[in-house]
This record gives C-alpha cells, structure tokens and sequence, in this order.
C-alpha cells in the first residue's frame, strides 16, 4: 500500500456530525460495502462546512478527506465541475485540473485502477447532495 494514501487518509479534521446541514447523502459501494454519510452546510452556493462518517477502506477515507479539505469554501459549481472531470484521472484522457484540485492525482490515477470505486465514493456522495 502507497504510504501517502495512509497519510492522506490520517487527516480527519472533517470525520465529524455537522447537525445544521443544509445539505446531506449517504451512500454505498455495491462492491465491497464502504458507506459513507457526508453533510455540508452551503450559504451563497459557497461551501462553508463539510462533515463525514464512513465505515470503509483506507482509500475511501484518504480520498473524503483529501475531497472534504478541498471542498470548502468553493463554489457549488466549481465542485461539480472537477468531480465531473474526476473519472478522467484513471483513464489516459488527457485531463487539465486546475491547480487546487491536483492534490487528487496523487491518488484518483492507473496506480489505483483496483480501487477506483472505493476512490470515487466520496466524490459521488458529495454529488448526490449537491443535487437534492
């Protein structure tokens, strides 16, 4: 396992219960089970607060919390917009993130083609609350 995945995943500052939420999804890997709940309080299509909780592996929860830091205080459609993109990162489509987003390469890439679903359910649950 890739030490930076670990050190990713360590980050837990947003593994909280966010109770004024505006905004919340839960959501389940078919494949292995993973389930993860994420919350987030949106003012002025701006992301003020994320807040997590997930039963899961180590690559879904370096990849929430590398998406739950990123994620704040940023613009509703600027999210959905690279969480569109990020799919691209595992296949050899040419993908240009802006420079904010590019922490995700670290992880969202062909090294980590197996686990691409487990990477990718952070950024699917966040999107299922975006659009409720």
């Amino acid at each position: 396992m890739d030490l930076r995945i670990l050190e990713i995943a360590s980050h837990t500052e947003n593994n909280k219960i966010i109770k004024n939420f505006t905004h919340k999804s839960k959501n389940k890997n078919p494949l292995c089970g993973d389930e993860m709940e994420i919350s987030l309080i949106i003012k002025n299509n701006v992301v003020k607060d994320v807040g997590y909780q997930c039963s899961s592996c180590v690559y879904c929860q370096a990849s929430v919390s590398l998406l739950s830091r990123k994620i704040k205080e940023k613009k509703v459609d600027e999210i959905k917009s690279f969480i569109d993109s990020g799919e691209n990162l595992f296949n050899d489509v040419k993908t240009s993130l802006e420079k904010h987003w590019r922490d995700f390469k670290e992880i969202l890439n062909k090294k980590n083609l197996s686990r691409k679903e487990c990477l990718l359910l952070p950024l699917k649950t966040v999107l299922k609350a975006l659009k409720i």
